[in-house]
């Protein structure tokens, strides 16, 4: 509306103005226990067709919902292990043996869209407990199995998780949701090469709809280090599917095509494996 506005008023459309038109990647996309019977696998799937989402990295609360939303037809699904059975699970997991054991039959016996590519999302509400025996174990797990992490955590629980499994790969939920200085942001993608940044909830990425000048130059210095996610957190969430991926197509249109690109779609396809689309 804000573009016919300007065309109609003969006012020059700044560049901006232009959104992003090519396949999107969800990078954090949850299917809980509480969605299903609102959100059944047809109401998802026809939302993400209508918001131009190709793929999806998929994790539930408990498991039982990835296995049923990958089973269907469509999307290129990524499916993730979550390492929750329930909500008490949030609170205690990084010390609990009895979620090791969990994630390793759950690797064994793989999904309807094949092995299982990834942990998380997972939570530390106290980065100290990144150093928890169960923490430690699944990092060195998912290194040695080239598996992806993603992790609701701090600045300071990004580098102790990734100290102990050096050179393995983790999204960063939010890339900090409490707002992380983006001078910590760049420190630590220079320090850990398999660290990439998804962006739901980030504060500070645009205002007014306006990509700020920081976050233009971060994401075009480095393009492949950063994703783009719904983060269906809870079920209200769903409501407004098409609408997040309509605002992240408004600010990607504000970058070079290739940078928007990468983001979007390629460092998701590069990272899983993707087919061309």
């Amino acid at each position: 509306m804000k573009r016919r506005a300007l065309l109609l008023a003969g006012l020059p459309v700044p560049a901006w103005a232009q959104a992003y038109a090519g396949p999107l990647f969800d990078a954090h996309l949850h299917y809980n226990d509480d969605a299903q019977a609102p959100h059944p696998p047809a109401d998802v799937q026809a939302r993400m067709v209508r918001a131009g989402v190709r793929g999806a990295l998929v994790n539930s609360r408990p498991n039982d919902g990835t296995l049923r939303l990958v089973a269907e037809a469509g999307p290129q699904w990524v499916p993730f292990i979550r390492l929750y059975r329930n909500r008490a699970d949030y609170t205690g997991w990084f010390a609990d043996d009895s979620i090791r054991l969990m994630v390793l039959d759950l690797l064994k016996r793989g999904s309807p869209a094949g092995p299982f590519r990834g942990l998380g999302e997972f939570h530390l509400y106290d980065s100290a407990n990144a150093d928890g025996p169960t923490a430690v174990a699944l990092m060195k797990l998912a290194r040695e199995r080239g598996l992806t992490v993603l992790a609701h955590v701090d600045d300071v629980a990004v580098d102790r998780l990734l100290g102990h499994a050096p050179g393995a790969s983790l999204i960063w939920a939010h890339t900090g949701i409490s707002g992380e200085p983006l001078p910590r942001v760049k420190e630590l993608l220079a320090k850990h090469p398999g660290l990439r940044g998804e962006l739901s909830y980030r504060p500070g990425i645009t205002f007014d709809g306006k990509l700020s000048d920081d976050w233009r130059a971060l994401m075009t210095q480095h393009p492949g280090r950063f994703l783009i996610g719904s983060d269906t957190w809870v079920t209200q969430r769903w409501q407004h599917y098409e609408g997040l991926f309509a605002d992240y197509r408004g600010w990607l249109g504000q970058m070079p095509a290739e940078v928007a690109q990468r983001i979007a779609w390629s460092n998701a396809a590069e990272l899983f494996a993707l087919k061309a689309v």
